[in-house]
């Protein structure tokens, strides 16, 4: 007789859940947290102790237990269902508004293939893994950033690179950092006609590590008595024009004769078409992925890219996926060379990059794969033309175009900037604002037909049906000619086999079966993100009012974001206790890099600029001292004792001895190691004694929730990992997201757009 089985229990009650008897019986706590009472019971008598709150009081320092639960305003009076959040976002959501964008300055609309966006981007088999530092069970989305890698190393005809980076300015910096340290120099030249943001990010990086960075033209580089490590030129440019390759090839030659590089920031979409960098004598080409299938997202995240020669993979910074063999000789991929490297070399790493933007990467190289080198020709011939049927209509109506080379994207003479704006913009188009008489307008993969006559007749005055554009096209003399890319690219297999959507969806389910993600099992390596993002918190990444603002949209159209940045900026100053929030750093090594810069600040505004000592534990994560040095402080370390917690008496004497040249203390809390330090504000204290300022890494914060707050302890920085504390999908090594909480008198000095 077959034994009865065992009555599955149902997860703890929530009793806030039951005040009502017609409360929501689809709150977060039963199906999101996983232990039950009777395993709570388990663990506590395995400790000795009676309850979880005898628990918290062992574990955490009296002196910094919060004295009153945190006041989170905005918040319902009750738990909310799941389904009531959805409908929340949606009423955020609803309060966007998507207009058609033709702004570009990097950020292109595109289609995200479905059978990509339904098998990665909302698949838990690919959006739960974390960074694939074992190999053996991450082989699935190492192959998959492989293809990115040989994606943008065929496309820019470099041989070598990365498994993505952050975003496209970031990559900036990071090779303007590379050449540097290639060449020992310290000046860098920057072409004006780069994208803003990208010259905004590299202007602070270069002051942080002391380069000298001039601006200006291309044809107007001098390189006589000069000490240059590199130039940074942008191909497309931000206005559209495309430099001739030849021009470019003897700027490399003399950069090259000067004993320094070039850097060429482009667009994978355009080397489709155009002569790519690596031909043309590039060192380094970085740029965005992003346009490879992945929405806007009001700027990201999103996946950028770096390709440079095999003799310069020392130094490149980000992960490389390599191919190797496995104990029975089959080919097997390893992380050849990758940032945890930090952890070896500290103080002395090439770069503080940990995470990159892995799912956003593995998307980027799929949409390839599914295009394949004919179909992506074709779309990008296909914006090409819209362009120029753009462009022939608009000069038939006696407007000027800039520039006589370009892919997709115009600067147009008109008599009014703000009336054509205002025009394009009734007919629901942004475009971008160049200065009163000239405004750009780039072109996408969703332009149709009828765009272009509805912009045409918005522009001209002039009445435009779609079926003559068409004819607008074969008006248009080549405006690539000299430019135009000759060689193969995507010959691999791989991008040539999958283009029909069952080869793509048997494909990728073929790579997400060779791996471990919590679809499978737990994952008992680090601490990134050990957890299973919220369906229902996943679910508005992919709603079209979130995903299809560009974020240099008009800000009246972007009212929904700004309500929920702002609400989330005061969760967050309530929840860490310092009053100032800044959401901008897209990494947790991005908010370290942030807070760090923003005390740098404060001290030079107070004529301290000689305040350039960071203390740092020899127990910190690696991001800690690697962030530091590119901060521009000088990392002296702390001991620690056997126990692993700071050695007091060593923080003193180094505090003591560093007094005069004080910046900054790191602090991880808690530990590295999941301890709350006893004597964590004598240290703090010990710190500001001294002059200095104490950041605090905030990685493990869902430690401290309604426990304790940074500010408590003596913090004045804090960044947070909300891919670990709240809901970001690691992705297999990101994207990820690292606010800083600041106190009041670091506030002036918070990261801003120009």
């Amino acid at each position: 007789m077959a034994t009865a089985p065992t009555p599955i229990k149902s997860p703890r009650p929530d009793t806030a859940m039951h005040t009502s008897p017609l409360a929501p019986l689809d709150t977060f706590p039963p199906r999101h947290l996983g232990p039950r009472d009777e395993d709570i019971e388990k663990m506590l008598a395995l400790l000795g102790v009676d309850s979880l709150d005898v628990l918290t009081d062992q574990t955490l320092p009296r002196g910094i237990r919060m004295k009153q639960p945190l006041a989170l305003t905005g918040l319902s009076d009750r738990p909310l269902g799941e389904a009531e959040v959805i409908a929340r976002l949606r009423a955020i959501a609803e309060k966007n508004h998507v207009a058609r964008s033709c702004i570009g300055m990097g950020y292109h609309d595109c289609i995200t293939p479905p059978v990509i966006q339904r098998n990665i981007l909302e698949n838990p088999g690919w959006y739960t893994q974390y960074t694939p530092y074992q190999a053996e069970i991450s082989q699935g989305r190492l192959e998959a950033l492989l293809n990115f890698q040989t994606m943008v190393a065929d496309l820019t005809a470099l041989p070598l690179a990365n498994a993505s980076l952050l975003d496209e300015a970031t990559a900036a910096a990071e090779a303007m950092a590379m050449a540097a340290r290639i060449t020992r120099k310290n000046r860098f030249f920057i072409a004006q006609d780069c994208h803003p943001q990208t010259l905004a990010v590299v202007r602070t990086r270069a002051k942080s590590l002391g380069i000298e960075l001039i601006v200006g033209k291309v044809e107007e580089i001098d390189l006589s008595g000069k000490d240059f490590c590199g130039a940074l030129i942008q191909y497309p440019t931000t206005f559209g024009d495309v430099h001739d390759p030849a021009v470019l090839a003897k700027i490399a030659e003399r950069l090259h004769g000067a004993g320094a590089l070039l850097v060429v920031a482009t667009d994978l979409l355009a080397l489709t078409l155009l002569r790519p960098p690596g031909e043309f004598g590039a060192d380094i080409a970085i740029g965005s992925a992003q346009r490879f299938g992945v929405p806007m997202g009001f700027g990201g995240p999103h996946a950028a890219f770096m390709a440079t020669s095999e003799a310069h993979a020392r130094k490149m910074p980000g992960r490389i996926v390599g191919v190797s063999k496995d104990a029975r000789g089959k080919p097997a991929y390893r992380l050849a060379i990758q940032t945890r490297e930090q952890h070896i070399k500290r103080d002395k790493a090439t770069s503080n990059i940990c995470t990159a933007q892995v799912l956003l990467a593995i998307m980027a190289g799929m949409y390839a794969v599914h295009h394949g080198p004919h179909g992506l020709r074709r779309i990008a011939q296909r914006v090409h033309d819209a362009a120029r049927a753009l462009a022939t209509g608009l000069a038939n109506a006696g407007l000027r175009i800039r520039h006589d080379r370009y892919f997709d994207t115009l600067m147009v003479e008109v008599p009014n900037a703000d009336k054509a704006l205002a025009a394009a913009l009734r007919e629901n188009f942004n475009l971008r604002r160049i200065d009163g008489h000239t405004i750009g307008i780039s072109v996408d993969e969703t332009t149709t037909a009828e765009d272009v006559a509805r912009l045409l007749g918005a522009l001209t005055a002039k009445s435009y049906e779609p079926r003559a554009v068409d004819a607008l096209v074969d008006q248009a003399p080549d405006p690539l000619s000299g430019a135009r890319r000759n060689s193969d690219f995507l010959t691999h297999p791989v991008f040539n086999s999958y283009h029909a959507e069952h080869e793509l969806l048997r494909y990728i389910h073929r790579l997400q079966s060779r791996d471990i993600s919590l679809a499978q099992s737990m994952i008992p390596l680090g601490s990134c993100t050990m957890k299973l993002n919220g369906t229902s918190l996943m679910l508005p990444v992919t709603w079209e009012k979130f995903s299809r603002l560009h974020p240099y949209a008009p800000k009246d159209q972007a009212k929904g974001y700004a309500e929920l940045f702002s609400q989330l900026e005061t969760w967050l100053a309530e929840i860490t206790g310092l009053p100032a929030v800044s959401l901008q750093p897209n990494a947790g090594s991005q908010g370290e890099y942030a807070g760090l810069l923003a005390i740098r600040a404060y001290h030079e505004s107070r004529g301290q600029h000689h305040r350039s000592i960071c203390l740092i534990p020899i127990s910190a994560h690696g991001t800690n001292p690697a962030s530091a040095v590119i901060a521009g402080f000088e990392v002296v370390p702390v001991q620690c004792d056997a126990k692993g917690n700071i050695d007091v008496a060593d923080l003193h004497a180094k505090a003591l001895q560093h007094r005069d040249r004080l910046g900054a203390l790191m602090i991880t809390y808690p530990s590295t190691h999941g301890v709350f330090e006893e004597a964590v504000k004598e240290i703090c204290d010990a710190i500001h004694e001294h002059g200095g300022q104490v950041y605090l890494d905030g990685a493990n914060l869902n430690a401290m929730v309604g426990l304790c707050r940074p500010t408590d302890l003596g913090a004045d920085v804090c960044h947070i990992n909300l891919h670990k504390t709240f809901c970001i999908p690691h992705g297999g090594g990101g994207p990820g997201m690292g606010p800083i909480a600041v106190a009041a008198h670091l506030k002036p000095f918070l990261p801003g757009s120009p």
